[in-house]
């Protein structure tokens, strides 16, 4: 299982750091500034979480693979032939970035439920939910304001309601189909959420005021 963990903790650096990489290519950074937010993106959220649960230094600068994982990625899409082939045409990379946007925040979140029960003795739905979507999201967060965006889960379809029901999902089945069965369930929730809402146009009320 641990093997499993392991893979998926890198699916889920590579998705990311790829989703940032992607974005910094389109604000025309170079190589380095493409590098640093494709890193920023893939191990952001971690480094958030073992900030939370006291793992320091956080387990980024413990073990650097999922420092190296990041950088490479970055640098592979950033290759002429690479960068050509995703932006080809507007709806490919779009589909691309919601796809490992996705892939990522499912990971992730999860990933992070997982690691606060292993780091703490406080299992409380509150700190483990947080801790998830945290994780999740907060790569992403740090990626689009580096970019000079609006962060992502406050404008997009769906984005921190879907890795906060996959993370209750997580959190309600880990002692009931044990965690592995857990992690798989919600993070495969959080993916399909993700995918049905901008295939639908699902989104949170947002508040209209009138134009000045």
């Amino acid at each position: 299982m641990e093997d499993i963990l392991f893979f998926l903790e890198i699916m889920g650096t590579v998705a990311f750091a790829i989703s940032g990489a992607v974005l910094g290519i389109r604000k025309r950074m170079d190589i380095f500034g493409v590098a640093i937010l494709g890193l920023t993106t893939g191990v952001g959220g971690g480094i958030i979480r073992d900030l939370i649960v006291g793992n320091n230094p956080p387990l980024t600068f413990q073990d650097p693979v999922y420092l190296m994982v990041s950088v490479i990625t970055s640098i592979i899409v950033f290759l002429p032939a690479i960068r050509t082939w995703i932006f080809r045409e507007t709806r490919f990379y779009e589909t691309l970035m919601l796809l490992f946007d996705s892939i990522g925040l499912g990971i992730f979140t999860v990933n992070g439920i997982q690691t606060a029960y292993r780091s703490t003795n406080i299992h409380g739905i509150i700190l483990l939910a947080f801790v998830g979507v945290l994780t999740g999201c907060g790569g992403g967060v740090l990626r689009d304001i580096m970019a000079g965006d609006r962060p992502y889960i406050f404008v997009k379809h769906f984005y921190a309601s879907a890795s906060l029901l996959g993370a209750l999902a997580c959190i309600l089945l880990w002692n009931r189909i044990g965690y592995g069965g857990a992690m798989l369930l919600g993070a495969t929730l959080i993916v399909v959420l993700r995918l049905l809402a901008a295939r639908n146009h699902w989104s949170l009320p947002k508040a209209n005021i009138p134009e000045e």
